[in-house]
């Protein structure tokens, strides 16, 4: 399944680098690695040579650095970028433009593909501001991140006062979230709006890699929201997902990933390694059965865990 973003086709996954950047907000502090650089060139590199080429980069990852690591790496390459602004809590006259212009800079781009307010804060002004910088070229389309139904409706109306119009939305979704994020997700299919789904596999707990004996560092923020307690009342779930891994011949962590594209969900996947990048070229075609689907579902349900972000 492939999609259009304007005029745009990009494929079913769209390529993370939230572990990309260093220091605070990086690999190190949210999934208690870094990533030698050498490393993520190559990793980038075997991406587009299986057809990654929708990537997806924010201004906090790493305070800036994921951008710049991106941006040297996409020169003369045909590529769709995505990136954020996260919004100050008392808005500020031209923050947007002045947090788009840095981004481009970072990047070494002129335009933003698609561009996201990275949090519903003062949504009537960053909309309309949004909106203008959309007017004079700067941005492509218009995403909101971590909103609910009324907070992207009130999107949707003030951008369409302003000429635009919300193109994209982009909200932690995974089998831990369903019971959360189903209702957004039903919403945005119905109003033709892109709904990408990040954290699919909620940082690597879902991918089939981790258990109650083999779980995170402990100094990381996915450590501090995955400990072993938890890893044992999502043990069923594991189990089921490494058993479809072994039936359909892929990497575990790829079915979360087939379950999401299955929903309509275009997963937003961090690779950091360049087998992930492999990984994910094999598993997207994956068509999951019914009765699998719904086999997922209730384990994840009956598990009792729910994942939520601090910045959620």
């Amino acid at each position: 399944m492939r999609y259009m973003l304007e005029d745009k086709e990009v494929n079913t996954c769209m390529a993370g680098t939230w572990g990309w950047g260093s220091g605070q907000n990086g690999g190190r502090i949210v999934f208690g690695r870094s990533y030698p650089e050498q490393q993520l060139r190559e990793t980038f590199e075997t991406a587009i040579t299986h057809g990654f080429n929708f990537w997806d980069t924010a201004e906090v990852y790493g305070n800036g650095t994921s951008e710049k690591l991106l941006g040297s790496l996409i020169k003369d390459k045909d590529v769709i970028i995505s990136t954020k602004h996260f919004p100050f809590k008392n808005y500020k006259n031209g923050e947007n433009r002045i947090a788009l212009k840095n981004s481009l800079i970072r990047l070494g781009i002129e335009k933003a593909d698609l561009y996201w307010l990275h949090s519903p804060v003062n949504l009537e002004e960053n909309m309309k501001e949004l909106a203008q910088l959309q007017k004079e070229g700067l941005i492509g389309t218009i995403g909101l991140s971590n909103g609910n139904i009324e907070q992207i409706r009130l999107a949707e109306i003030i951008l369409r006062e302003n000429g635009s119009y919300l193109g994209a939305v982009q909200n932690h979704y995974s089998l831990l979230t369903i019971e959360r994020e189903s209702s957004v997700l039903e919403y945005c299919l119905s109003h033709k709006i892109l709904f990408f789904g990040y954290m699919i596999l909620e940082q690597g707990a879902l991918s089939g890699h981790y258990d109650a004996d083999k779980h995170f560092p402990p100094l990381s923020m996915r450590g501090l929201s995955f400990g072993k307690s938890r890893f044992l009342k999502i043990q069923s779930l594991i189990n089921y997902i490494r058993a479809l891994g072994a039936k359909y011949c892929v990497d575990p962590s790829q079915i979360p990933i087939a379950w999401a594209v299955g929903k309509g969900v275009i997963p937003i996947v961090g690779l950091t390694k360049p087998d992930h990048a492999v990984s994910l070229g094999k598993g997207m075609n994956i068509l999951l059965e019914p009765h699998e689907i719904r086999k997922l579902e209730a384990l994840a349900i009956e598990s009792g865990v729910k994942c939520k972000g601090i910045w959620e």
